[in-house]
């Protein structure tokens, strides 16, 4: 629409000029001069916005339509009144030397346009390559931590559960001799429930730091998930949790390691638990994600996790309890992912927590093979 305006603006610009050259008597010479010297508007316009044929192109039409006003009013007066004859030459050169460099200018213009295009896609390019570094970095120092935890796992395993045995073995046979009641027993209590605390520990490592072999065979999803409630339900009435299980539409099963599988649901459904709140809820839910996967959601009541905590629960030592090891979601990721699934964790603080597992689930035009 701008451009179409353009060309209309211009010839009223030049018709008007000009008839105001034909209308004012010649008696009025400055007038005349003022005038003329008006022309150079629609001309430089011109030049500016179509460059150097626009200018110059300009400028001759006005030459044709100041040209007759020379003529036919001046022209009785010519040697008194060349430099009028001389000023169609001058709107020539404007036209033609201010079209040239606004028409260079804009040449540049789109010449720096493709060069910032150009360098806006290297940056690109360099960000995503920073961010490519950044990872396989991140990779490399959980490689590394993963490598000095399978040193620690093979020396706390030979040097540590042995003893921790033989321990809690003492503990127990002197755990008969002191009935409850007395006070020794208390500490005897204490003693075996220390000593499983560490041993959980240890093999929390040895699970983190060694890979573990995986047999995988047909498992329901569902079933799984019910020895999970039935493990958890004392916990859960203790805590005065309301623990619920939604079944899937339709039978859901997958090609897994079961015992494994069970590790992973366990670990997050206890933590769901300890995040929940006395009264609040624990819902699991079973759907078809896809049609090719199945999505299991643990979803919680509890306060929420802040974004900065989130970004961290699947780092190894990293826990925001004062009794844990900060192993149990790194091991749960690893489970999942070593099925070829997902374990994602969205929180809204103050509203709840939702962790999501995406498991495959069995192609039946494959035998069977997810």
């Amino acid at each position: 629409m701008k451009r179409l305006a353009r060309p209309f603006i211009l010839f009223l610009c030049i018709i008007g000029i000009s008839v105001l050259h034909y209308m004012t008597p010649l008696s009025l010479p400055f007038l005349h001069d003022i005038y003329q010297r008006l022309y150079y508007l629609p001309i430089i316009l011109a030049a500016f916005w179509y460059g150097f044929r626009g200018g110059l192109a300009c400028s001759i039409f006005v030459s044709i339509v100041y040209a007759p006003h020379l003529l036919f009013q001046w022209g009785g007066h010519v040697t008194m009144e060349m430099e009028k004859y001389l000023e169609i030459l001058l709107y020539n050169i404007v036209g033609g030397i201010t079209g040239l460099l606004s028409q260079k200018e804009r040449e540049r213009s789109a010449e720096l346009q493709v060069t910032a295009k150009g360098l806006d896609e290297s940056y690109k390019k360099l960000q995503a390559q920073s961010e490519r570094i950044i990872a396989v970095e991140e990779k490399l120092r959980r490689s590394e931590k993963l490598s000095t935890l399978g040193e620690m796992a093979a020396v706390l395993a030979h040097e540590i559960r042995n003893p921790l045995g033989s321990i809690r073995g003492a503990a127990e046979i002197l755990k008969d001799d002191y009935k409850p009641g007395d006070p020794k027993h208390e500490f005897i209590e204490i003693q075996i429930k220390e000593t499983e605390r560490l041993n959980r520990v240890v093999v929390d490592f040895l699970h983190m730091a060694r890979p573990q072999p995986i047999d995988m065979k047909l498992c329901p999803v569902q079933d799984e998930l019910e020895t999970i409630l039935f493990l958890v339900s004392n916990d859960a009435r203790e805590r005065r949790i309301k623990l619920v299980l939604h079944p899937p539409a339709v039978p859901v099963i997958i090609k897994a390691d079961g015992e494994k599988l069970r590790q992973a649901f366990l670990n997050i459904t206890i933590n769901a638990l300890q995040a929940t709140p006395p009264g609040g809820s624990v819902i699991i839910s079973t759907t078809i994600y896809q049609t090719a996967l199945c999505e299991i959601r643990f979803f919680n009541t509890g306060p929420g996790i802040d974004a900065g905590t989130l970004e961290r629960i699947f780092e190894p030592f990293f826990t925001t309890k004062a009794d844990g090891t900060g192993l149990g979601l790194a091991i749960t990721k690893k489970i999942i992912e070593s099925h070829s699934g997902t374990l994602l964790v969205e929180s809204d603080v103050g509203k709840g927590t939702t962790a999501t597992v995406r498991l495959p689930m069995l192609d039946k035009t494959n035998g069977g093979m997810p």
